[in-house]
């Protein structure tokens, strides 16, 4: 995975993460491509704010799941390239499939800071 920075890509890469066979391979896959939304970029070109979306997953079992760290990553990790959190809203759904669990969809939007 390479990042594009809206005008160029960057030369800041992505090892490909380990994968597991069977159904913990699958599990992994679409846990990371749902974080991969997550990760800070600038604005395109003549634009103020960007949109990131993050999916989160409560846990099956156990307490807690980390997901405010998460969040806080997401953002802090924008606040870095000069941004602000102007809007966040979230949409939660059940999840009684394959490994279980709630999944909760977190849409923020940054805007730049002048």
């Amino acid at each position: 995975m390479r990042w594009w920075d809206g005008s160029t890509w960057t030369d800041q890469v992505q090892a490909p993460a380990p994968q597991r066979g069977g159904l913990g391979g699958v599990v992994d896959r679409i846990e990371a491509e749902a974080a991969a939304g997550g990760r800070a970029r600038l604005a395109p070109r003549g634009m103020n704010y960007v949109v990131l979306q993050v999916i989160l997953k409560e846990k099956l079992w156990g307490t807690g799941s980390g997901n405010l760290t998460e969040l806080e990553k997401a953002i802090n990790a924008q606040a870095s390239l000069g941004y602000r959190l102007h809007t966040i809203t979230t949409a939660a759904s059940g999840s009684k499939g394959l490994g279980g669990g709630d999944r909760i969809q977190a849409t923020m939007v940054f805007e730049r800071i002048e």
